[in-house]
């Protein structure tokens, strides 16, 4: 049995502390004093003293705290699925190769700006202890860390921030004479974002206008760095459950692909579907973006993606040929190569095209200021103007392609009118290529996407035209969007029926009478005014037995004998949308208790012969 005595304080309005001291006879033990603004925690050999300029310490111990999602972690931990814990130990340094060497210089001093950018932006902990190690400095870190390494670095009631669980589960390894110190740092402005941050992310997940201003204004009031309003924001977007399993088989594969040094088509494949999955779920792009910035290199992809970054770089960088009097402006061809660039490096989560782009604006700036004519900045300011433009038309029709429950506004569609006709401009039908086309061949593009897109692209041309005007364009779009969600609703509903009373449904007349039942119950929730059409409800039937074939017949021959073609083949001609499919196969491999990783193998399309 042991005590803990736990200390609470407040450094100013920025810093609060836990300190806690657990051992056998803690209520008897003197292990702190105070002076002026300072607190001193000390035990033979050890010394932790935190004032209001930051911390200063020396003797065994070091500091642990939670990875934030997105920070400099080493690829050893993110390998490793349990491992959620950063642990800094006093004197260690790392070797090439990875393994650590100590030294007896444990003594040291850290403002709390360091503590909490190197950190955790919200929550830290230090330690020492004495018992358990002894020797030189050196020797008890090494013991240390065999000691408590593989605890501190895995233990969820450091994210949890439960100091009396994580203290029981150290105390349980220590000896019987040991003594252990705590401290837990809390930067009270950061959590005061985050607790506001995390509240309005997990209600709406999509943020409104109006409250992200007020975030805004709440961080401008707190002073916050914009660096650690984005840490945490990451964090916070990370650890929802709709974004966390999709984020990490996208970091996984990742993981995999990096450490043979190279992402094959299969897995750049399966990178693209979580990403556009990601599109459909509202998960932000920010998330995979600092995984591809961690672990992505551009060398890794097999693909051809030189070509297009090379004439990029040739296009960017002859700009500044006019200040040595050198006609080299932007003309529509070189406008087009720029566009399906974007596109392409867009495609490829290729992250070079926009560091060249960062670096142009940077060599821009700097030209401007110190003297060069302002043609140069018109010149890449027309270029940023088109990328504009790109990013809004393609973050708007790809919402509408992939996600239930998007309508477009009467001002997103003037948008794209205005848009269509500046692509068009320099480019016959540049705006379908650009937009439209490569989307259509989009696999998991699904039935309800492809009706509302084929009707935004023929109502696009048409309003232009002067054959259709915006409402009548919002109209269809409308009507599309309820059928969908009718669908939707039905299709839960008719296999809810059929899984209690399946043997009432197998004919035409006891289909009929399903559906006039149901229409029934739609109408009395206020769901639908008319009656459910025909032909939708037995789109609906139909989907269902095709649902029924691929899981209790094809699916079992699929995983027998690693058919992957016949389950392409099923993907092709079945009419059912990839990513349903995938879902079922998902839920099906969780009913049956088989492992993912075979299901991620058939996806990949791999044969006996290459296992």
């Amino acid at each position: 049995m042991y005590q803990e005595v736990r200390l609470h304080g407040h450094i100013d309005d920025t810093v609060e502390y836990f300190a806690t001291a657990a051992a056998r006879d803690a209520y008897r033990c003197y292990f702190y004093e105070t002076g002026g603004d300072s607190l001193r925690l000390f035990s033979p050999g050890n010394e932790f003293v935190l004032d209001r300029q930051g911390i200063t310490h020396r003797g065994n111990g070091g500091s642990f705290c939670e990875y934030m999602f997105g920070v400099d972690q080493p690829l050893a931990d993110l390998a490793k699925g349990d491992v959620r814990n950063r642990l800094v130990l006093y004197g260690a340094t790392y070797k090439q190769g990875g393994s650590l060497t100590f030294t007896d210089r444990t003594e040291g001093e850290l403002s709390f700006d360091r503590i909490f950018f190197e950190g955790n932006a919200l929550y830290n902990y230090y330690f020492f202890l004495t018992g358990s190690a002894t020797g030189r400095p050196r020797a008890q870190q090494e013991s240390i860390l065999r000691l408590l390494g593989k605890l501190l670095k895995r233990s969820p009631n450091v994210g949890l921030h439960d100091d009396a669980a994580l203290v029981a589960e150290i105390f349980d390894l220590l000896g019987h004479k040991s003594s252990f110190y705590l401290v837990k740092l809390i930067h009270k402005k950061h959590k005061t974002y985050h607790d506001a941050f995390s509240q309005l992310y997990f209600t709406h997940k999509s943020i409104p206008d109006s409250e992200y201003e007020k975030l805004r204004i709440l961080a401008d009031g707190l002073g916050l760095d914009k660096y650690q309003q984005e840490r945490i924001r990451i964090d916070v977007m990370y650890k929802h459950p709709d974004n966390r399993r999709i984020v990490d088989e996208y970091r996984s594969i990742l993981i995999e692909c990096n450490q043979k040094a190279s992402i094959s088509r299969q897995e750049n494949a399966r990178l693209t579907r979580l990403k556009t999955l990601s599109v459909r779920n509202k998960i932000p792009s920010a998330l995979f973006y600092t995984l591809d910035e961690m672990l992505k290199n551009d060398k890794l992809i097999d693909c051809d993606e030189q070509g297009y970054i090379s004439e990029t770089r040739q296009i960017l960088t002859g700009i500044f040929l006019q200040e040595h009097e050198i006609d080299a402006g932007i003309n529509s061809e070189d406008m087009i190569k720029l566009l399906h660039a974007k596109r392409q490096a867009s495609d490829n989560r290729d992250h070079n095209f926009e560091q060249l782009l960062l670096d142009t604006g940077k060599t821009t700036d700097e030209k401007i200021r110190d003297g060069a004519d302002l043609l140069l900045l018109e010149t890449f300011s027309y270029i940023i103007t088109y990328f504009d433009r790109y990013d809004s038309t393609s973050a708007n029709i790809n919402q509408l392609a992939f996600m239930e429950n998007v309508m477009l506004s009467e001002e997103i569609i003037r948008s794209l009118l205005g848009n269509r006709k500046a692509f068009n401009e320099i480019g016959s039908g540049l705006f379908n290529t650009l937009f439209f086309d490569s989307l259509l061949e989009n696999k998991y593009f699904g039935h309800f996407g492809r009706k509302k897109i084929a009707a935004l692209r023929k109502g696009l041309t048409q309003i232009e035209d002067g054959r259709m005007t915006v409402q009548g364009l919002l109209d269809q779009l409308h009507t599309f969007d309820a059928e969908e969600k009718l669908y939707r609703a039905l299709l839960d509903h008719v296999k809810e029926r059929i899984r209690n009373f399946y043997s009432r449904y197998n004919t035409k007349a006891e289909q009929e009478a399903l559906r006039l039942e149901i229409g029934e119950e739609f109408r009395t929730k206020e769901m639908i005014s008319g009656e459910i059409s025909p032909e939708l409800f037995q789109h609906v039937v139909v989907n269902i037995k095709k649902e029924a074939i691929y899981i209790h017949n094809l699916l079992p021959e699929i995983l027998a004998s690693r058919d992957t073609a016949l389950r392409e083949d099923f993907l092709e001609n079945s009419g059912l949308d990839r990513f349903y499919v995938e879902e079922l196969e998902r839920e099906y491999f969780e009913h049956n208790g088989l492992e993912m990783d075979e299901l991620y193998e058939i996806r990949k399309g791999l044969t006996n012969s290459s296992e």
